[in-house]
């Protein structure tokens, strides 16, 4: 079990937040996360219907929507969970195993 006294701390008191919250988004936009995926989304546009069901489940945000239709995957980010494959009912997304860069 760890120990207050066994962490160095690294800021005074006077500088944590209130309740030690974190007051910023938890996102993956400040790292490249989609190093790390090892399954690969593919976005068969002439199958979708733009219904964007796809988007607001992913959880990394790596599905860009632009005037209200979406574009092409966020591969940067995009972790490769298939959530967009599962809920898409048109089958325009399929999960593809990534190969090795």
């Amino acid at each position: 079990m760890i120990k207050a006294s066994d962490i160095h701390e690294s800021c005074a008191w006077q500088e944590l937040t209130p309740g030690g919250e974190i007051c910023g988004g938890g996102t993956s936009r400040v790292v490249k996360t989609g190093d790390w995926r090892s399954n690969l989304p593919v976005w068969e546009a002439e199958k979708c219907k733009q219904c964007l069901l796809c988007a607001p489940y992913c959880p990394d945000g790596s599905i860009p929507v632009k005037d209200g239709k979406r574009e092409d995957f966020d591969l940067y980010h995009c972790k490769g969970c298939g959530i967009c494959a599962k809920v898409c009912p048109f089958g325009a997304i399929r999960m593809e195993k990534e190969e090795e860069k």
